[in-house]
């Protein structure tokens, strides 16, 4: 609720970068447009929490979020990363059941979310919002059978090039472009290595001729080799 108490209404180019909007017909445009609730979050604030009932699917305008397990339940495990464009959780508020993963900012971040109400409607109603959702839910499955595959990497040059690979997602993060905003110490959280491991894993990949390090984020210059990368 202290995220709602403090949220507002969308701006206009932040509308711009939700991409399911695109699709809809006038009047669910309209609806979406009358309930879609924009919220600044802060680094280490919690989006969603284990446990409690879901209210909304949100999606990140900006920032970087990470999805993971409850920490107080053994090894911290970090399923993902969210960056700009990514709209989750459909599966939970498809459901209406209550989380089972936490949703953490791991820097300052912008993220939307319309209720489970009008997310209810716009299935009833919205072929194409049906066709995103199932896209989205296809992406997702593919996305966490080959995190299971990361996961069990351990050489830290491959795991985090298929990590990041896996961040430049043009259907789930459509935001992201070719240019990730994201630092060394955000990728440690995610790839589960230290700073100084993830500097040394992204040198090599520059050389390699795979990515490009530049000021506060990463190019991809060959996608396909950074998602299949063996070193």
């Amino acid at each position: 609720m202290a995220l709602l108490a403090r949220s507002r209404a969308a701006l206009p180019d932040e509308l711009d970068g939700i991409p399911w909007l695109q699709v809809l017909e006038p009047a669910e445009r309209r609806r979406v447009l009358d309930d879609l609730r924009v919220v600044e979050v802060q680094v280490g604030e919690l989006v969603c929490r284990v446990g409690r009932p879901v209210t909304f699917w949100f999606g990140v305008i900006d920032g970087l979020l990470k999805m993971s397990n409850d920490t107080a339940l053994g090894v911290p495990i970090t399923f993902t990363g969210l960056p700009p464009g990514a709209w989750f959780g459909e599966g939970t508020v498809l459901k209406h059941e209550p989380y089972r993963y936490n949703i953490q900012a791991l820097r300052r971040s912008l993220v939307a979310g319309i209720s489970v109400h009008t997310f209810d409607w716009l299935l009833d109603r919205s072929i194409a919002f049906n066709r995103f959702v199932m896209m989205q839910l296809n992406e997702r499955l593919g996305q966490f059978i080959g995190a299971r595959e990361i996961d069990r990497l351990t050489q830290p040059d491959r795991r985090v090039a298929r990590s990041l690979g896996a961040l430049f997602h043009p259907v789930l993060y459509p935001g992201v472009g070719g240019l990730l905003r994201i630092t060394q110490h955000e990728l440690g959280y995610l790839v589960g290595l230290s700073r100084q491991r993830v500097n040394q894993a992204l040198t090599t990949l520059q050389a390699e001729g795979v990515i490009r390090v530049e000021y506060g984020g990463v190019r991809v210059l060959d996608l396909e080799r950074l998602r299949r990368y063996d070193g």
